[in-house]
Formats: structure tokens, C-alpha cells, sequence
């Protein structure tokens, strides 16, 4: 019988977030599959477990993935973590839990950290209905076109972005969406030097070219503000009625007023239409 893929949040910055049963599964599974043994050494270190890791990545995906299934298919339990955070959530993680759901093996969330709804939390902003975007590509015209996309997103977007890359995200999101257009900035979250800046992005464009930017940041963009509903014209209904009325000797007046009544419409916007040449 197979075994189970856990998939284990990590805290993303202070250890006092891991769950007990984070902790548990980490001790108890066969083995652990780490983004990084070396971060992940840390976290296993300071909780005194000794489970065997080994290195899943990225640019080791492919094969790493598959040594990982089969271990999976002989009945071996795994813990799946990230550097920090919830793996397999803008993470290589996604393609080994597809892996493992089409060969039948179980794929259990053990929950915990995760820096977007973290951030989004903080933010200020519509909480409801947000869109989540991760890391924009590196590449010039995949950047614009993904940009370009979401210029008429009404859902609250929340954006990853690293240090040394920060300056330049600002700069494209302000060209896309305006100055105005508000953010909430958080950066380092759970950790020493957490900092939230809620500003716009014109702002936060203009203060870091002047500061460096330092840590890990999460990007939080307000949607785009819905355009206001046109209200409907009159129905055809409402303006025979105002040509019935007139017919049998009423004034436009009070014909539009009789057929307002009776329909529900706007006297102004039946006026006005009824007026139209």
C-alpha cells in the first residue's frame, strides 16, 4: 500500500509559529524532502528531530520527484517543506503532488504559516475576493503581458518579490496601475524587522529608490475600482404607455408622470427619452 506525502507549513520567520502537529509529522514520517537541508537542518535542529532529509528543489525536480514516488509506492511516509512557508504554493512542490495524485498516493495539508494571507490580513485592503500572482517572470515582455492582464482586475492582488528585484516591480506596477493606486507593502513578516508600509505605489516606488531594500517582500495592489453601473433607460413598455397617454389628450407632463407610476421608471430618464427626436 502506498504511502502518505505530507505536506508541512513551515514557519516563515518566527519558529513559535509551527503547529505541534507540524512538529509531529516531521518527527514521525520516514523521511523529509527540503527546498534547502541546509535551512531546514535548523528547524529539525532546534526542535530535536533527527528524520533523514533529502534535497528537492527546483532545478532537481524531475528526478528528485521520481525517487520521491517511489520511496511513496514502497509504503514510506514523506514530509514535504519549503524554506518557509506552505509548500507546493508558487513552489516546485505543485509538480510532485501531481505526480503522486495520478499514481494514487495520498496528499495530506498539514497547515500552518503562509506569507500571502498573512499579508493580506494586514493590509487594509478588500479581503473578499483577492487573486494571488507569486513571483512576476524576469523576462521584460512576459512581465508587461502578465502586468497588461490585470490592468482591469478587480480583486485585491498580492505579488512576491525579492530584495534585489524590488525597485524594478515597483516601478512596472506603477506603470500599469497608476501612482495612486494603493499598496500595502510587508516585508519580513514574523520576523525581527517585520515592517508593513500602507502607502500607494507612486509612494513606495519613490521611497525605495531612495532606501535599500532588504529582506523578503509581499506586495499587496488594491483592484481596480469597478466602473459605476449605468442605470437602464426607460423600457419600451413605459414609453408606449407616455404615447398612449398623449394620444387620448394628456400633457407630456403628466403622460410621462402616469406611465413613471405605472412602470417604475424614472420620470427624468423618461422625460428625456420621451423628448428625443
Amino acid at each position: 500500500m502506498p504511502g502518505t506525502l505530507y505536506l508541512v507549513a513551515t514557519p516563515i520567520g518566527n519558529l513559535g509559529d509551527l503547529s505541534v502537529r507540524a512538529a509531529e509529522t516531521l518527527k514521525e514520517a520516514d523521511f523529509i524532502a527540503a527546498e534547502d537541508t541546509r535551512v531546514t537542518a535548523k528547524l529539525l535542529n532546534h526542535l530535536g528531530i533527527k528524520t533523514p532529509m533529502i534535497s528537492y528543489y527546483r532545478h532537481n525536480a524531475g528526478k528528485a520527484g521520481e525517487t520521491i514516488l517511489n520511496r511513496l509506492l514502497e509504503g514510506k511516509s514523506c514530509a514535504l517543506v519549503t524554506d518557509a512557508g506552505t509548500p507546493a504554493v508558487s513552489d516546485p512542490g505543485e509538480d510532485l503532488v501531481s505526480l503522486c495524485i495520478r499514481q494514487g498516493v495520498e496528499v495530506i495539508s498539514i497547515p500552518g504559516p503562509c506569507a500571502l494571507v498573512a499579508a493580506l490580513s494586514v493590509s487594509g485592503l478588500k479581503t473578499g475576493r483577492f487573486t494571488f500572482e507569486g513571483f512576476l517572470a524576469m523576462n521584460k515582455k512576459n512581465r508587461r503581458d502578465h502586468l497588461n492582464s490585470l490592468r482591469q482586475e478587480t480583486r485585491t492582488m498580492i505579488f512576491y518579490e525579492a530584495p534585489h528585484k524590488l525597485r524594478a516591480t515597483l516601478s512596472d506596477l506603477t506603470e500599469a496601475f497608476g501612482p495612486e493606486r494603493p499598496l500595502s507593502v510587508c516585508r519580513e513578516l514574523t520576523k525581527l524587522y517585520e515592517e508593513k508600509r500602507l502607502t500607494t505605489l507612486g509612494e513606495a516606488e519613490q521611497y525605495y529608490q531612495q532606501n535599500t531594500p532588504r529582506g523578503e517582500f509581499v506586495l499587496v495592489v488594491a483592484g481596480a475600482p469597478k466602473a459605476p453601473r449605468a442605470e437602464a433607460g426607460p423600457s419600451r413598455q413605459a414609453l408606449r404607455l407616455v404615447e398612449d397617454y398623449r394620444a387620448n389628450g394628456h400633457s407630456l407632463k403628466e403622460a410621462v408622470g402616469m406611465a413613471a407610476q405605472e412602470t417604475g421608471c424614472s420620470k427624468n430618464q423618461l422625460y428625456a427619452a420621451a423628448v428625443k427626436p
